[in-house]
């Protein structure tokens, strides 16, 4: 089983139980073994903390790129801010100095505002697929308790086979 990510670990764990043996006169459960089944379970609950790390990461790394981008931009903002104060010392030139000045502000904006967005929607979607692995080993995880309580609650039946009987009277 080593080596498969979450999702393929999870898709192994409702393989195992669909193929489980039924139980007889019921159409919902089935027998599987539970310590085998515990095992895979406990497999995969030794692998999610390395996703959530890689989550952390991915909030990390999106962190640094908007402060990249910011400073990047203020880098910007600073550079057309001094090209503006140079050439409106012109006379000539000031109102060409205005004009790029303020397309050099804005376009450093707008790349701000497009980087931060674009890393913005890059952790959404893998957050997004993260929260769709924990949806689906939850459900999974769910499942596996449902059907092993119903298992637990049929093992610990024991039917009567003897009729019941009258007290001896004498």
């Amino acid at each position: 089983m080593t080596g498969l990510d979450p999702l393929e670990r999870i898709d192994e764990i409702m393989s195992y139980v669909e193929g489980a043996r039924s139980v007889p006169m019921s159409s919902r459960n089935c027998m599987v073994d539970r310590g085998e089944l515990i095992a895979m379970l406990d497999d995969l609950r030794g692998e999610l903390p390395a996703e959530l790390r890689r989550a952390q990461a991915l909030l990390e790394e999106r962190d640094k790129i908007i402060g990249a981008g910011q400073r990047e931009a203020e880098r910007i903002i600073t550079e057309g801010e001094a090209e503006h104060a140079r050439l409106v010392s012109a006379n000539e030139v000031a109102v060409s100095a205005e004009h790029e000045a303020s397309r050099l502000v804005g376009e450093a904006r707008e790349e701000s505002q497009r980087l931060r967005e674009e890393c913005e929607e890059y952790v959404d979607t893998t957050l997004s697929n993260f929260e769709r692995l924990l949806t689906k080993s939850l459900a999974t995880i769910e499942r596996g308790r449902d059907k092993m309580h119903a298992l637990r609650e049929i093992g610990s039946y024991a039917p009567d086979d003897e009729p019941e009987k009258e007290p001896f009277v004498s």
